[in-house]
C-alpha cells in the first residue's frame, strides 16, 4: 500500500456533539436560522464523508453509557470531539475525555489536562503570569460575596463569567468604569449565568487571532483580525455575544473578520512566538486559537487561549487555515491525524 493510501485510510469516526443532531446530506429546505444551530456538526461530518470515513453521531451526548455502547458495538478508530458540554456542564468534558484515554480510545482536539487548565480561567491566568506571558490583570469574584475591587486593579474593567466561553453573557455593559457598575455586573453574572465572575483589566486596541495545529511541533495559520466598522458612538470594540452570534447585528454594525493587515514591525513574529509558548505552557494538543489585544504602543496581551475552537467552515479558524492554503477537508484530515498521533505517543505539526 502506498504512503498516500495509508494516509487516506478509511476510518470509523464516532462524532460526539453537545446538542441533538442527526446528519442530513440534503439541507436545501433548511432555513438559515435553523442551519446556524448545527452548522459546525454538518460541516465536519460532510468533510469526514468526503475524506472517505464512516461516521456515527451521538447528538446531545450526556450519558457515558451511551458512549460506551457505541465504542463496544462499533469499535471506532477515533472519536471526533465536538462537545461544548457533557451531562449539562462544560466542566465535565475533560472528565469524559480522560475516560476515553483510560479506555485507550483516540479522540480529536485537546487532551483533558490541557482543556481543564485552559477552561479554569483563574488557574490558567496564574500559570501564565508565573511564566511571564503578558495578559490582563484580573480578580475573581465568587458567588455569594460582595464585589470589592482590589486596589491593584485599575478601571476600566471587563466583567465575564469565570468559566463560560463563546462570549456568553458579554455585552457592552460588561465594560465598567466605576465600582458601582462593577458590583452591578458581577451580580448579573452571579444571578443570570450562575457562575463566579472574573473582572479583567480592559485593554483597548486591535483584536487578533492566531490558529495553531499540532501536538508538540506546531503549525500556525495567518493572523486573523476582528474589525468593527460601524459601532455605536462610545461603544467598546469587544467580542460581545451579539458580535459573535447575531448575524443581523454583525451586518448592521459592520463587524467582520479577515486577514490582519499593516501590523507594526515585529508584531507578527512576537504573536506567533507567544502563541506557541502559551500552547506549550498549558500543555495543549490537537488545535487551538489564541486571542490577543494589540495596543497602540504595539504591546500584545493574551485575552484567552481557546482549545477546540469552532470548526464551521466559515468561522475564523477554518477561514484562517484556508488563507494559509489548507482546504477545509485537509484541515479536518489533519485534526484527525493529530488525534491519532497524540494517542499513539507521536508528535506532529501538520499531518498531510
Amino acid at each position: 500500500m502506498s504512503t498516500g493510501a495509508r494516509r487516506r485510510r478509511r476510518r470509523r469516526v464516532l462524532v460526539l456533539t453537545h446538542q441533538r443532531y442527526e446528519h442530513r446530506e440534503d439541507i436545501s429546505d433548511v432555513s438559515d436560522k435553523e442551519f446556524a444551530g448545527w452548522k459546525t456538526e454538518h460541516d465536519v461530518v460532510e468533510a469526514l464523508h468526503s475524506l472517505g470515513h464512516e461516521t456515527e453521531v451521538i447528538g446531545g451526548a450526556a450519558d457515558i453509557a451511551e458512549v460506551r455502547e457505541a465504542l463496544v458495538r462499533w469499535k471506532p478508530h477515533i472519536v471526533f470531539n465536538l462537545l461544548e458540554e457533557f451531562g449539562g456542564a462544560g466542566v465535565y468534558v475533560p472528565y469524559l475525555l480522560g475516560w476515553l484515554e483510560l479506555m485507550g480510545v483516540p479522540f480529536t482536539g485537546c487532551n483533558p489536562g490541557g482543556l481543564q487548565l485552559a477552561d479554569s480561567k483563574q488557574l490558567m491566568k496564574k500559570v501564565l503570569r508565573f511564566h511571564r506571558i503578558p495578559s490582563p490583570d484580573f480578580a475573581i469574584f465568587p458567588r455569594g460575596r460582595v464585589a470589592r475591587r482590589p486596589r491593584r486593579l485599575d478601571l476600566p474593567l471587563i466583567v465575564k463569567s469565570a468559566v463560560a466561553h463563546g462570549s456568553v453573557g458579554i455585552s457592552q455593559a460588561s465594560v465598567v468604569t466605576t465600582d458601582e457598575k462593577l458590583a452591578e455586573r458581577v451580580e448579573f453574572v452571579h444571578e443570570h449565568l450562575n457562575t463566579d465572575a472574573i473582572a479583567e483589566q480592559y485593554i483597548d486596541g486591535r483584536e487578533l487571532y492566531l490558529g495553531l495545529l499540532g501536538n508538540h511541533r506546531l503549525e500556525t495559520f495567518p493572523i486573523w483580525e476582528l474589525s468593527f466598522d460601524n459601532l455605536a458612538e462610545g461603544a467598546a470594540a469587544i467580542a460581545t455575544e451579539k458580535v459573535k452570534w447575531d448575524l443581523a447585528y454583525q451586518q448592521r454594525r459592520g463587524i467582520r473578520s479577515g486577514l490582519s493587515r499593516r501590523l507594526p514591525n515585529g508584531v507578527a513574529e512576537r504573536l506567533v512566538r507567544l502563541s506557541k509558548r502559551v500552547y506549550r505552557t498549558l500543555g495543549l494538543s490537537g488545535y487551538a486559537r489564541m486571542d490577543f489585544r494589540l495596543t497602540e504602543g504595539s504591546e500584545l496581551f493574551l485575552l484567552e487561549p481557546n482549545p477546540n475552537p469552532d470548526l464551521a467552515l466559515d468561522e475564523d479558524f477554518a477561514l484562517s487555515a484556508k488563507a494559509g492554503g489548507i482546504t477545509f477537508q485537509q484541515l479536518i484530515h489533519r485534526i484527525v491525524a493529530a488525534g491519532l498521533a497524540y494517542h499513539r505517543g507521536g508528535a506532529t505539526s501538520s499531518p498531510r
